[in-house]
């Protein structure tokens, strides 16, 4: 168990010509030249911490020694994918990385491993190590000038607990996150940081910045009239059983008017169900179909739930004007994380327009992956595109 934070890079001389955030991406499916050309593309005197995204098929204990190899001195964090999204848009099977300036930013890094056993007590305790070890090196105000990054193994079926309870101890630091993928396989997730890849965990950054940034979510889906009310659940396995009384994928089949056989990921993805929380919608997304009719989601489901049918609005006009409102918030983006639920480039696959979401994507500036679910601000959320997006360096 490791609550810690981890260990920082050693302070270095700044070199003064570096911009804050600095993105690459390596295609090499040999670890060793992937980390080598994330380094020459990342590495300057003032790189105080790496955050990157990569696809599954990668090796990953070889790549995490190549990592720490090529990156000796500075934190590397980061987790496998759905996909990725590099400087150019959506890839598949490559790694993208982030490079932060400790000039602009001083991060702290934690690793959680048992997630079952997080409590409050654990979470404020993480949370006091974080600031303890930004505040040795702020260069802003702490409170006002924080956010913290979530990643957690995208089938742990902890996020829920993991996100509020860390949500507590965060108070009013604003929190964002994904959970990490494995290209659509559903076996096998991992974070990384520590110096290794570690399935059943969750790793904490904290990151403080004297550049302006803004924590946002967003979906373009909107509500229909028909309900399904939760009638039987294994709130453990995070399956559903029966909706309003009749077997899950029979009835979910009827719904969207397809027959049981054709349930799959794309139809998941054009047809989600939410749980309305106050005046909003929150979508809770359908994972798989089982043999014996049940349907596993990506989000808590329990006995007496509403699940409100949605259907998507046009998801790259929402995404178009979310993008465009933090450019004239905030100026023109040094960078914007991105945490893609897979299910919406499912929807863009099966529309053919990929390439358009990923000009769109590289225009804004967004470098990130596609997850298996989304955190904001303690929410486990699903089919939403989630992030932060971080201003322009302040004039001298």
């Amino acid at each position: 168990m490791l609550d810690a934070p981890l260990p920082r890079a050693p302070v270095v001389a700044p070199s003064g010509s570096a911009p804050p955030l600095l993105t690459a991406v390596s295609r090499q499916g040999d670890p060793r030249l992937a980390a080598a050309e994330l380094a020459d593309a990342l590495r300057h005197e003032s790189l105080g911490f790496v955050l990157f995204f990569c696809s599954a098929e990668y090796p990953l204990v070889a790549l995490s020694a190549a990592l720490d190899e090529a990156f000796d001195g500075v934190p590397v964090a980061g987790c496998t994918t759905a996909g990725e999204i590099s400087p150019q848009g959506y890839e598949r099977g490559c790694i993208v990385a982030i490079g932060l300036d400790r000039r602009d930013f001083a991060v702290s890094c934690a690793l959680v491993e048992d997630l079952e056993g997080f409590d409050l007590l654990r979470a404020q305790g993480l949370v006091e190590g974080l600031l303890e070890e930004c505040r040795r090196r702020a260069v802003a105000p702490l409170g006002e000038h924080s956010f913290a990054l979530t990643l957690l193994d995208g089938l742990s079926s902890c996020e829920e607990q993991v996100l509020a309870t860390l949500d507590a101890a965060l108070g009013r630091i604003p929190s964002f996150g994904g959970s990490a993928g494995d290209d659509n396989r559903l076996a096998h997730t991992h974070v990384h940081a520590g110096r290794r890849f570690h399935d059943q965990a969750a790793v904490v950054v904290m990151i403080n910045t004297r550049l302006p940034f803004e924590v946002f979510t967003t979906h373009h889906l909107r509500p229909r009239t028909e309900k399904l009310v939760v009638t039987r659940a294994d709130r453990e396995r995070r399956r559903v059983l029966e909706l309003n009384a009749v077997p899950a994928a029979e009835e979910y089949a009827r719904l969207v008017g397809l027959p049981v056989a054709a349930l799959e990921a794309a139809v998941f993805a054009r047809h989600p169900l939410a749980v309305r929380i106050g005046e909003q919608h929150f979508v809770r997304s359908i994972q798989r179909v089982n043999d014996d009719g049940s349907l596993d989601f990506y989000c808590a489901v329990e006995n007496g739930i509403v699940l409100t049918a949605m259907e998507p609005a046009p998801l790259l006009d929402d995404l178009a004007g979310v993008l465009g409102g933090l450019t004239q918030r905030l100026g023109e983006p040094s960078l914007v994380i991105g945490c893609d639920c897979f299910l919406r480039r499912l929807e863009l696959e099966s529309l053919a327009r990929v390439e358009e979401a990923s000009r769109l994507l590289s225009r804004a500036r967004v470098v990130g992956f596609n997850t298996y679910g989304e955190q904001h601000h303690g929410m486990h959320i699903n089919q939403t595109f989630t992030g932060v997006a971080i201003g322009p360096r302040p004039a001298p």
